[in-house]
């Protein structure tokens, strides 16, 4: 069956890295489609499939406000037996996308003269145009804390195809200081764990390193907790791919995510990967 993919989502939240990954997976990639154009251009690819077995659309707020409106119906009502649908929506916090336009020094699309609101005004106006598209979205990916090479990673997961059929995984190591993940399905909180941040000698390591890895190694709790993480994991994964999930994320914590996170979640990637192919390992506060 022939897909097709909606990128879509606040201005500056990464659509265009977004598009350049699917592209770079095979993808026919259109960006700033016109809405009123979409029911035309699903016809036309659905008519030649053999040229466009897999097709993504990026659509965005310079669409005007009766269109961002009715795209949610247009999109359920294209024929889901013919075209196989999936929205992503991309999104970040305010804060977060005042920096980026600050950085780029770009004019946000609402910042003209139209409309002459201020960036900050044009963030929010936006975010209320777009509302209606993200509760429609099939995916919801926050960037706020994310790189360019991480949302990369992030599109691949979700859109690769598994031909053993079974589901996509991520391990991410993170930092409570910086928030949890946005799309993680499992949070553990290693912030229990002895901290090899107090021992001077070993501060400058990372939990990939062997230093790091002989302290927590001899502690009896790490080694526990670590256990209990995998046999829940083990245990569960089946069941998610019986329900047809495509991906799962698998997110560990600690206080700075360089240290004990990093350790444990180096230690599940290389356990699953014994029996696991479509397995991917991130370290957020790292990479």
């Amino acid at each position: 069956m022939q897909e097709l993919i909606i990128i879509s989502g606040m201005s500056g939240s990464g659509k265009t890295i977004a598009l350049r990954t699917l592209e770079d997976l095979d993808f026919y990639c259109v960006d700033n489609l016109p809405i009123d154009m979409l029911q035309q251009f699903v016809s036309h690819i659905c008519q030649n499939k053999d040229d466009y077995l897999r097709v993504s659309v990026g659509i965005d707020i310079r669409n005007s406000e009766t269109a961002l409106k009715e795209l949610p119906k247009i999109i359920s009502n294209i024929d889901l037996g013919v075209i196989k649908v999936k929205v992503i929506f991309l999104n970040s916090n305010d804060k977060t996308l005042l920096k980026r336009y600050s950085e780029t020094r770009r004019a946000h699309p609402l910042s003209n003269k139209k409309h002459n609101y201020s960036l900050s005004q044009a963030i929010i106006h936006e975010r209320l145009l777009l509302e209606p598209l993200a509760n429609a979205a099939d995916l919801l990916i926050d960037t706020t804390e994310t790189s360019a090479p991480q949302l990369r990673d992030k599109i691949w997961r979700h859109v690769s195809r598994n031909d053993d059929g079974k589901l996509s995984l991520l391990l991410q190591s993170f930092a409570f200081k910086r928030g949890v993940p946005f799309d993680a399905d499992f949070v553990f909180d290693a912030r229990c764990l002895p901290n090899p941040f107090w021992q001077k000698s070993l501060r400058e390591f990372c939990g990939r390193d062997k230093p790091i890895k002989d302290f927590l190694d001899s502690k009896e709790v790490v080694i526990d907790f670590y256990q209990d993480i995998y046999t829940l994991v083990d245990k569960w994964i089946p069941s998610y791919e019986e329900h047809d999930r495509s991906y799962l994320t698998i997110a560990i914590g600690c206080t700075g995510g360089k240290h004990r996170s990093v350790y444990l979640t180096e230690k599940l990637f290389h356990e699953l990967k014994k029996s696991r192919k479509n397995i991917l390992v991130q370290h957020r506060e790292l990479d």
